[in-house]
């Protein structure tokens, strides 16, 4: 960052008072400018036992499989942002949305909150962010081709739960891993 989104004037990286973190601060207006974690949402649509999955059109991770998500928008609800990422990545409605599981992802600014929800009727089709969709038992789902280890820790959650029928929310943190190829 290097102007003020209020007046206009540089900022500086300092510590401001009563703080014990660089931010950066305007050199004029001494507004603070916070930088906070990213939170994306997405769904883990179930039909018939099978999860819906969208190969990815867009990098990152192009030409590999999640599930739907992305960032969440201003004036909307983790649910709300859920539903819609679902919609515009897999052209799918989705309902009976629950929490099923949060990563921290500190080390790229980032929250991730996955809902367990049913896909109405099964219909899914390709949005513009899609190259493919499709629904996959555990059997199928192409696990060398997933796009992140979030997806991958979902799944397994989801398929290890389905055994039990008890989906507990859980939490848990990604720690640093090298780029996958």
């Amino acid at each position: 960052m290097k102007f003020c989104t209020s007046c206009g004037n540089s900022v500086i990286l300092q510590i401001p008072a009563g703080d014990d973190r660089k931010r950066f601060v305007c050199s004029s207006c001494e507004l603070i400018h916070y930088s906070n974690p990213r939170v994306i949402v997405g769904c883990l649509p179930i039909y018939e036992g099978r999860v819906l999955l969208c190969k990815r059109a867009i990098e990152p991770r192009k030409n590999y499989w999640t599930l739907p998500a992305g960032f969440m928008e201003n004036g909307e609800t983790t649910v709300q942002g859920a539903a819609r990422e679902t919609w515009e990545e897999a052209r799918a409605k989705v309902s009976n949305i629950d929490l099923y599981r949060i990563f921290d992802v500190p080390y790229i600014n980032q929250v991730y909150m996955f809902y367990l929800c049913d896909l109405d009727n099964g219909v899914h089709d390709v949005g513009p962010e899609s190259l493919e969709t499709g629904l996959y038992k555990e059997s199928d789902i192409p696990w060398n081709e997933i796009a992140f280890p979030v997806v991958t820790q979902t799944l397994k959650s989801y398929f290890s739960d389905a055994t039990t029928g008890d989906f507990p929310v859980r939490v848990s943190a990604i720690d640093y891993r090298p780029r996958q190829k």
